[in-house]
């Protein structure tokens, strides 16, 4: 492996970064928005999950 000097490096990193497609403020907005929504489903979902289970094991330990 070749050794390349500090300044080649900053090179190289210049033009990796001048590569990166940056995402529009809109795209930023609407995909927090959709982390939220996603998030706040998957909230419910693991929620009504737990109480059916809980209701389960109570009506499951209060037979005996």
């Amino acid at each position: 492996m070749t050794k390349t000097s500090p300044a080649q490096f900053l090179q190289q990193v210049r033009t990796e970064v001048s590569k990166v497609v940056w995402p529009t403020r809109r795209e930023v907005v609407l995909t927090t928005i959709m982390v939220f929504i996603m998030a706040a489903l998957t909230a419910t979902f693991f929620s009504l999950v737990d109480i059916v289970i809980r209701f389960g094991l109570a009506g499951i330990l209060n037979a005996f």
